[in-house]
């Protein structure tokens, strides 16, 4: 039987918990992490630092690096799992035709909780004041998308569990 490379996308807006679930899951499973926040121009983090949010012409080519990340990956025999806000359909389209089996973990939940959590963080260039823009900008996952929502309010490993049986990973 052939192993077919796959990627798990923690989605959501800033504050959900992506980090930390993704982080949570691949030590879990063994598989390689990386934080869509670091495939940022520096140009990127520049505007989003100074409260401006990105368009989406700004946002291709982030979104195509981290699925040529992704292809990379899956054509050396790894899966991923890769916190990224995925807001948009359109963007989860771009890093849906990564090499291997590509599946959404949107973290959902109350936006009061969001932007307390943003105040409350440290050492993240992303300010509470483009939270409104990101939920203005979120599309919950369409019933035809490879995934599922979790509550965010839930612990990490709690999460982890939802996230191991709704999407059927084996115990690698």
């Amino acid at each position: 039987m052939n192993h077919v490379p796959r990627h798990v996308v923690i989605m959501g807006a800033a504050g959900s918990g992506k980090t930390t679930v993704s982080t949570t899951l691949s030590e879990h499973l063994g598989w390689i992490a990386a934080e869509a926040d670091e495939f940022h121009a520096p140009a990127s983090i520049a505007s989003m630092t100074a409260g401006i949010p990105l368009s989406d012409e700004d946002r291709w080519p982030w979104l195509e690096s981290i699925r040529e990340w992704m292809s990379t990956q899956a054509k050396n025999g790894r899966s991923t799992v890769i916190a990224c806000s995925a807001l948009k359909r359109s963007y989860r389209d771009v890093l849906s035709r990564a090499d291997g089996r590509v599946q959404f973990v949107h973290l959902d939940g109350a936006p009061e909780v969001l932007s307390d959590r943003m105040a409350t963080r440290r050492g993240h260039w992303m300010p509470v004041s483009l939270l409104p823009s990101q939920l203005s900008a979120l599309e919950p996952l369409d019933p035809d998308e490879d995934g599922l929502t979790v509550d965010f309010l839930n612990p990490p490993g709690s999460i982890s569990t939802q996230i191991l049986e709704g999407l059927i990973i084996p115990d690698s």
